[in-house]
């Protein structure tokens, strides 16, 4: 038997991204976006309203860089979904993060986030607060680097459980892709 909840924005996992972006005057101001992922090979989406002061920045400089949370700075990226850069300045530096521009993009990579990408502003649709962004560049701290890759065990991202608000770090792996499949065959 089945229960059903009706229209929700359900969905496991769901990533949690930090957003970063300038303000006009080199400012960095980062905020905490749980509606989003990769649109095409080279594009990311992302739901962001256009009161954001971060959607602001985006749409102001043409540039932004998403990074995915990780557990080893959960209250930073907690803190930067709960407090709105619109009513304080000083939000990113009291987060505890710290910025370096990015080389491929007119953007902040924060340094406390060891992977992330670097995007150029696409589209922002006002009806539907979708933001588009080309990804140029992905950038990884080599502490979470195995064998020249990326490692998730290292990373520690986190995501985000949407029914009971809880930030779930990923665990085990449970298969390989594009493989176990091949005994169906």
């Amino acid at each position: 038997m089945r229960k059903s909840f009706g229209t929700k924005s359900w969905l496991y996992p769901m990533p949690v991204l930090i957003v970063a972006a300038y303000d006009d005057a080199g400012v960095p101001n980062a905020m905490n976006a749980a509606w989003g992922g990769i649109f095409t090979d080279d594009h990311i989406g992302i739901c962001l309203s256009e009161g954001h002061k971060t959607t602001k920045n985006i749409r102001a400089t043409g540039a932004f860089t998403v990074s995915m949370a990780t557990a080893e700075v959960l209250a930073q990226c907690d803190y930067v979904g709960i407090v709105s850069g619109n009513k304080e300045a000083d939000k990113f530096v009291k987060a505890g993060f710290t910025a370096t521009r990015s080389e491929h993009v007119n953007a902040p990579i924060i340094n406390e986030l060891p992977m992330t990408l670097e995007c150029e502003f696409v589209s922002y649709d006002e009806q539907s607060n979708h933001l588009v962004g080309r990804i140029v560049n992905v950038s990884a701290d080599e502490r979470i680097l195995t064998n020249g890759k990326i490692d998730y065990q290292k990373l520690r991202p986190i995501t985000y459980d949407p029914i009971n608000h809880h930030y779930i770090e990923l665990g085990a792996i449970v298969g390989n892709a594009f493989a176990d499949g091949k005994v169906l065959k």
